[in-house]
């Protein structure tokens, strides 16, 4: 039924299921059967948002805007609350492959909008740990070091990336993160020359 474009929370209804039960098993499908989303997508009927959904997608998009990020779900404020909240569901839709082509299109301008949070903060942190070991690179004339250092920013950034050459050995290095360390920072995985004293850049 899924397949044929039918919504969760009706096939729930027609097989006597619960609707958390149906989606968790239709979650199981979809990691067995990646296409099964783009089919159920592609067979449900074409869906217009509201008046009042394009209202909270407008407000979604100014506030991301001015504050630099996106609505939190638990926030002091009840109208940051409330743009979190339909996020979180607009989010859960584009997962199912059931979101509206509109939202998706007018949410588009908002980069990793559809991602969880957390994640996008934690991609956030590590492209600005990345830019600062670039410029330390620069000013120093060498990578920065985790260890035989009294400098804590140099200590610091050395461990970010020490870290990553860990995720590297390991193959948890995400391939585009190592082509931009690659790129950004030739020689990252060597490290210091262990000899030959510390590299001044040229005045």
């Amino acid at each position: 039924m899924y397949r044929r474009g039918i919504e969760p929370a009706r096939i729930a209804e027609v097989c006597g299921a619960a609707a958390n039960t149906v989606r968790y098993h239709l979650q199981i499908a979809a990691k067995q059967e990646p296409a099964l989303r783009g089919h159920h997508a592609a067979a449900a009927p074409v869906k217009r948002p509201s008046a009042a959904a394009l209202q909270r997608m407008h407000g979604v998009i100014s506030f991301y805007r001015t504050e630099g990020r996106l609505p939190a779900v638990h926030a002091a404020s009840s109208g940051e609350q409330a743009l979190g909240s339909w996020l979180y569901r607009r989010r859960r839709e584009s997962e199912a492959g059931t979101l509206s082509p509109a939202l998706r299109e007018g949410l588009s301008v908002i980069p990793g909008w559809d991602k969880a949070p957390r994640k996008v903060e934690d991609e956030a942190r590590w492209q600005r740990r990345l830019r600062e070991v670039e410029a330390f690179r620069k000013a120093d004339g060498a990578l920065p070091r985790h260890q035989k250092t009294d400098d804590p920013v140099e200590r610091s950034l050395g461990v970010w990336l020490h870290g990553q050459r860990i995720n590297d050995s390991e193959g948890k290095l995400a391939p585009e993160k190592k082509s931009q360390l690659d790129q950004l920072l030739p020689g990252w995985r060597e490290g210091r020359p262990r000899t030959g004293g510390r590299r001044r850049p040229q005045p």
